[in-house]
């Protein structure tokens, strides 16, 4: 074997690997041959037909792609949602493919650079003529381009806008403000499908853009074509030659790192398996293998003021404020402080000496002095500390009721209340399951003749609180609900802190924080008594890690009378609420210091 033949098989390997790991299917079968095979199977073009970089790039994305369909998409949910007409139906494949396509590129910066050059790479062989009205151009090619420019913010090359141009304003009249409901529900398949679906139908396409559509992409794989067969031409020459060529010629036409991004996959002993990408890449695989849910069929996530009628939320809350009371000094004196300390990094500053802005009149003196001299003006300048969000996840677990869970209660209140007069917006969330031993899940489990190592086994209860757009007097009620001793029940942290970061990545604050308050370990006996005794922690570990090191978002931890710092590396721990004063007011400065703000841009 050759050195060109090694490295297609390796390739070959890599990408099986790599289609493995993205798409969580061990079992998928992958074909680089032009054979027959059932659907069941992926199917790319033979790797022997590899003729060039845009060869390599094309194929990366398109098993990329596959990998993340398998993923991400579920089929029933795209086939119930299915528009009716077969132009309805072209357009409503692209939305799903952009869907999952975006979901990929935000998890793995490698699967964004392939998809994004194969994209680059297929504009350069869109047909130059013929481009008169709007008949002249393929909805679906103009649509896919509309789609690429909102969702994945492709650079359009001056052909591709013009081919869009004939479509777009009917596109934007559709679809431009709801650009951004769809990018806050990527992840929904079911809102994501069916709302694209109406939209499309509405469009009104008739039937005879089919016929463009397949003319219009006959012409793009002609193009296409005559640039395999230019390769094809040049492979030619490159056989004659070959005996003279060095045995690196391979290299000297390729880029082999690009090539070999994968191989590292199913080659421990590379030197790229310090690659980041690679990393994330086998993290997915390691996930996979050491935490796995059994059923997500009857998690839920409420809001709190579902759980219980209103006036038992307002007898709770009072309770919470008479637990309150022994503390009215010590949270004057800490609200005061925490908001004087927060509100000292927002001190205005300003320019002087400009030519425009504000008057300043502080320097009218001079202006009476001598009449010469010219006004002088001022403008504020911006500050850092603006547009922050944070949000405080809370422990609702068992473990936490009596003296804890008022602490995780009284904190929760105090911390919204001051961090909103310093104009930062607060979230407060709570986690915990519906059941004790594993509730409906477990039952379908048993059912289903228990078989081994499940995953997760009980049905998760994510609470909203208080929502970040909410201020605080509306919500205020609602924290008293933690003291509600029938909702307090198992803790999984690791799926909890992962909803957090789903919802707070959706929002467009510059500041991300995330704040946990909790009591310690998770813990699940359903899920403990079927898997490894450490599933829970090592999912915890793993996800507080990914956000430490890969995302730009703050994650800090309040132990309530445990020490959480071998989960997180920036925790604190209290055991009442008077240590607040001392520990949480140097700890929030310093979260919104200068040095952090920078560290974290």
């Amino acid at each position: 074997m050759n050195k060109e033949e090694a490295l297609k098989e390796k390739f070959k390997i890599a990408l099986t690997s790599t289609i493995k790991v993205i798409s969580e299917k061990d079992k998928v079968e992958v074909n680089f041959e032009n054979k027959n095979l059932s659907s069941k199977n992926l199917q790319f073009f033979d790797l022997d037909n590899l003729k060039s970089l845009e060869d390599y790039t094309k194929i990366r994305a398109e098993t990329d792609s596959e990998a993340l369909k398998l993923r991400y998409s579920n089929r029933k949910t795209y086939q119930k949602n299915s528009p009716k007409t077969s132009v309805a139906k072209s357009l409503y494949h692209l939305t799903e493919k952009i869907r999952y396509e975006k979901i990929g590129s935000d998890n793995l910066k490698g699967i964004k650079q392939n998809l994004l050059k194969n994209y680059e790479i297929r504009q350069k062989y869109k047909r130059k003529d013929q481009l008169n009205t709007k008949e002249d151009v393929s909805a679906k090619e103009a649509f896919e381009l509309y789609l690429l420019k909102h969702f994945h913010n492709v650079e359009l090359t001056k052909l591709s806008k013009d081919i869009l141009g004939f479509w777009e304003k009917m596109f934007d009249k559709k679809l431009n403000n709801k650009i951004d409901f769809f990018k806050q529900n990527i992840h929904d398949q079911k809102i994501f499908n069916s709302n694209f679906s109406k939209i499309i139908e509405s469009m009104d396409i008739g039937e005879n853009s089919e016929e463009n559509d397949q003319e219009n992409e006959n012409e793009t794989n002609n193009n296409e074509n005559q640039n395999d067969n230019k390769n094809e031409q040049n492979s030619d020459e490159r056989e004659k030659n070959k005996l003279e060529m060095d045995q690196n010629s391979l290299e000297t036409e390729f880029d082999l790192n690009d090539v070999k991004m994968d191989e590292s996959l199913v080659d421990p002993d590379s030197e790229s398996n310090n690659n980041p990408e690679i990393i994330e890449r086998r993290n997915y695989q390691n996930s996979r293998n050491l935490y796995k849910i059994y059923t997500e069929e009857f998690d839920e996530i409420t809001k709190a003021e579902k759980l219980e009628t209103n006036e038992e939320i307002i007898r709770l809350r009072k309770n919470l404020d008479q637990q309150l009371i022994g503390f009215q000094n010590v949270i004057a004196k800490l609200a005061n402080k925490l908001q004087r300390k927060l509100l000292a990094k927002q001190n205005k500053s300003w320019q002087f000496d400009l030519e425009e802005g504000l008057l300043d009149s502080s320097r009218l003196t001079r202006v009476i002095i001598d009449p010469f001299n010219p006004l002088s003006f001022k403008k504020e300048k911006n500050t850092e500390f603006k547009d922050t969000l944070v949000t405080l996840l809370i422990d609702n677990s068992g473990s936490m009721r009596g003296r804890p869970i008022t602490i995780a209660a009284i904190c929760a209140d105090i911390l919204s209340r001051t961090l909103e007069r310093c104009s930062v917006k607060v979230e407060i969330l709570g986690f915990t399951t519906k059941n004790w031993k594993g509730g409906q899940s477990r039952e379908k489990w048993n059912l289903n003749n228990k078989p081994t190592s499940p995953g997760r086994l009980n049905d998760l209860r994510h609470i909203i609180y208080k929502s970040a757009d909410s201020p605080w007097r509306q919500s205020k009620k609602n924290i008293g609900l933690m003291l509600k001793e029938g909702i307090l029940k198992e803790n999984i942290d690791g799926e909890a802190i992962k909803w957090a970061l789903n919802r707070i990545k959706k929002r467009k604050e510059e500041r991300k924080i995330i704040m946990v308050i909790s009591d310690g370990a998770p813990v699940d006996d359903s899920t403990l008594s079927t898997n490894p005794g450490d599933c829970l922690e090592k999912n915890l570990k793993q996800t507080v890690k990914f956000i430490e090191d890969k995302s730009d978002i703050e994650i800090l931890a309040i132990g309530i009378g445990h020490d959480v710092s071998r989960y997180y590396s920036k925790a604190i721990k209290i055991a009442d609420v008077q240590e607040l004063g001392d520990v949480m007011i140097d700890q929030l400065g310093n979260l919104f210091n200068k040095k952090t703000l920078k560290s974290l841009n």
